[in-house]
């Protein structure tokens, strides 16, 4: 069972909340949906299916992050060499002395 009700009246009567699976709460004046308040006995169920979506997102995001990590890495053979010197020996391989 569900309910409608507005932030006044949640925050004059808590006890609307008994009985119900799920309430939604409505800003009665501006009709702005606020949110939804589920019962205890669904909040354990709600709160793994919130975590793992979240973690489902987080790596999608990661997941494209990742295609580019590393990509920008430098070959072992420059490593302890200063940046004018990667480009002296670049030059020196591509076009010889």
């Amino acid at each position: 069972m569900t309910i409608l009700v507005g932030m006044r009246e949640l925050a004059r009567n808590l006890n609307i909340l008994d009985g119900y699976d799920y309430v939604d709460v409505e800003d009665k004046k501006t009709h702005e949906y606020k949110g939804l308040f589920v019962s205890p006995k669904y909040a354990d169920e709600f709160k793994s299916f919130l975590e793992d979506k979240i973690s489902k997102e987080h790596q999608v995001k990661l997941d494209r992050i990742m295609k580019y990590a590393g990509k920008g890495r430098v070959h072992e053979r420059f490593n302890n060499l200063t940046s004018s010197q990667i480009k002296e020996k670049v030059a020196l391989e591509k076009y010889g002395e």
